[in-house]
């Protein structure tokens, strides 16, 4: 087994194991993305056998830099991880990308690593990080925040409100952020839906850390809402999106 490094060089090259077709608009944001990000700190790693086949990856950043509503210094943060295939779920495999976070974090000097975790959509279970010293810390919403540390004494990572967030947004609205390459291409299915609906819905793009820390929802990465609430945190379809409009149209009229 071999851990592979993306970079903005090679993205074309690797792919990014989470899309891999390189024509995609969302891989194409992805890698502009990427090029940001990576001098901050960010890595993406493919776990690959011999036959140069991906079985898994990482996604992993400095905890000041993580584009998710936390607040975790001196931390290295989680973004994402997977193995691909379930028959290889359990050889040991994502252990191998969270000790690559591990010695990278400890090769920087930080006090340990830290992870959102969910039973729901587009994050790992914490089984997987619990079984490498991992301990649940807090909970919010669908979400758990796990954290393993080398230094007793550095400050516990912790969950940023983003429900006070939330009020902010007045009307339809839809933030996200080219962290998930799959964003893209829902935004514009749920842009679609709402003009055949005529509702107005706000588009943002959340450019920078600072603004994924304040999003409205624990992802952070992708958020919908109207008039206050959350609706979803994840990427959706377009049939997923009309199903949601239908509801809030018939509990407005």
């Amino acid at each position: 087994m071999k851990i592979v490094e993306v970079t903005p060089e090679n993205a074309i090259k690797e792919t990014l194991f989470c899309i891999k077709d390189t024509k995609k608009q969302g891989f194409k944001d992805k890698v502009n993305w990427l090029k940001k990000r990576h001098k901050e700190g960010l890595r993406i790693k493919i776990l690959k056998n011999d036959d140069d086949k991906m079985i898994g990856f990482i996604e992993y950043v400095p905890a000041k830099k993580a584009w998710r509503p936390i607040d975790a210094d001196n931390y290295m943060f989680i973004h994402c991880t997977y193995i691909y295939a379930k028959k290889e779920r359990s050889k040991g495999y994502g252990s191998m990308l969270i000790e690559d976070a591990e010695k990278e974090a400890k090769t920087k000097g930080m006090d340990g690593l830290c992870v959102i975790t969910s039973k729901g959509g587009w994050l790992a279970n914490k089984t997987l990080f619990e079984k490498n010293g991992f301990e649940q810390i807090e909970t919010k919403d669908r979400f758990e925040l796990l954290s393993k540390t080398w230094n007793n004494n550095s400050q516990k990572p912790k969950f940023n409100n983003w429900t006070e967030q939330q009020s902010k947004y007045k009307g339809w609205h839809l933030l996200y952020a080219d962290q998930c390459p799959w964003s893209e291409k829902s935004v514009a299915a749920i842009l679609n839906v709402a003009m055949d609906y005529g509702v107005d819905l706000t588009i943002t793009k959340i450019n920078t850390v600072k603004e994924a820390k304040k999003a409205p929802s624990g992802f952070g990465v992708f958020n919908l809402l109207h008039d206050g609430k959350l609706l979803d945190d994840h990427y959706l379809s377009a049939t997923r999106f009309r199903n949601i409009l239908k509801k809030e149209l018939d509990i407005r009229t």
